[in-house]
């Protein structure tokens, strides 16, 4: 093995770096980058072994043009034919010709069979180099930033800024990523991965949107809401949550009124498991009048899995949030705020009765508020059963 004097040997997993890059068609001056080795020590390993070791030729789809079909189509081209009519000669569609030319003309625009074929087969390689593998100079510059606790997206678009007219200085913030996380495409040193917020040496993958959704069966999802319940021009159009207790083991539920902001507190004596949130929503929606059961929102908490029980029994029609958005019951969520003056966190919601409950209720339906022109949500309530009833 090539060692230079007074340093010790170079591992065996660096030299394999080192020719696998070659292989891959990369020139010496960037397959020591890969490789993390001078260019002294690259050299030196090319001319122990003599250039690059021939690589057995990778079996061909048959999708893909052979040797023999570039040289047909190099020979159509000189005829002057049509894309169409060297397809026909090919048994090829028309837009395989067309993209083949595009893709592998070489000099002056000049279509040459072999190194059309040489340059398809190099482009077919996996895996390939990576993008901060073959520019030193862009590497560099994400390494810097890198240091300096930079985000691979801050990183990405100061890129873009400072090398507008560059396009071979700037990369995507997932190259980026994917340069720190994932081995085979190890460009950037890996101790950098501890300058990101996160400070991980491994990539978790995010749950995909739709994952929760299997939790619950038959959700009707928010965009079916009808229009009505948007523009808040109808009573009777609730969203409901909980609010959790101390160590998760007790809970309260909330259920606001879109129109007037008019609140009710369910009691959860048995937890809130899906079969108590049942029973207690029941129980608080059969004291409403027909008029104020029109819907409920809800995000996608287990707690509502019996959903269609509740509809089935109260004729309340229930549809729930996207995924990480509470903003589509943002008059829940703004309702909930102001209970936490009653109920800190971190407390146990279980030593409140129903009566107590209660009487929270009739204090927050008793302030008036700006939303509805200084009226309180029970006399913004009252007038809304008046006006409809008369």
């Amino acid at each position: 093995m090539f060692t230079l004097k007074g340093r010790p040997p170079i591992s065996a997993e660096r030299r394999e770096k080192f020719w696998r890059a070659r292989h891959d068609g990369l020139v010496i001056a960037d397959a020591v980058a890969v490789a993390g080795v001078s260019g002294v020590t690259g050299a030196a390993w090319v001319l122990e072994r003599g250039g690059v070791p021939p690589r057995p030729p990778l079996p061909r789809s048959p999708r893909v043009l052979s040797i023999e079909e570039r040289e047909e189509l190099s020979r159509g081209l000189a005829e002057g034919l049509s894309m169409t009519q060297i397809a026909r000669r090919l048994h090829r569609s028309p837009s395989t010709v067309s993209r083949e030319v595009e893709r592998n003309c070489g000099y002056r625009g000049r279509y040459r069979a072999v190194a059309a074929d040489r340059r398809a087969v190099l482009r077919a390689r996996r895996p390939k180099p990576a993008k901060l593998a073959r520019h030193g100079e862009r590497r560099r510059a994400v390494e810097k930033r890198l240091a300096l606790r930079w985000s691979p997206k801050q990183i990405s678009r100061s890129l873009r800024r400072d090398f507008p007219d560059r396009p071979e200085m700037q990369v995507s913030h997932e190259t980026i990523y994917q340069s720190l996380y994932v081995q085979s495409r190890g460009a950037l040193r890996r101790e950098l991965a501890s300058c990101l917020r996160t400070g991980r040496a491994v990539r978790r993958p995010k749950r995909r949107a739709d994952e929760r959704r299997a939790r619950i069966a038959g959700m009707v999802m928010i965009s079916e809401r009808s229009a009505e319940a948007a523009d808040r021009a109808v009573p009777g159009h609730w969203e409901g949550d909980l609010i959790i207790g101390n160590g998760t083991g007790s809970a309260i539920g909330t259920l606001v009124e879109r129109t007037t902001r008019f609140t009710l507190l369910v009691h959860l004596p048995k937890g809130h498991g899906a079969l108590a949130v049942r029973d207690g929503l029941l129980k608080a929606i059969k004291t409403l009048p027909r008029q104020l059961r029109r819907s409920l929102t809800w995000d996608q908490g287990s707690e509502l899995a019996r959903h269609a029980e509740i509809t089935l029994a109260s004729g309340l029609a229930i549809y729930f949030c996207d995924p990480h958005s509470p903003w589509q019951r943002g008059t829940n969520e703004n309702t909930n705020g102001l209970l936490r003056q009653y109920f800190p966190k971190s407390t146990d919601l279980s030593v409140h009765t129903a009566a107590h409950l209660a009487a929270v209720a009739a204090e927050l339906n008793g302030r008036p508020r700006e939303t509805l022109g200084w009226r309180s949500p029970s006399e913004a309530l009252n007038d809304l059963l008046v006006a409809t009833t008369a």
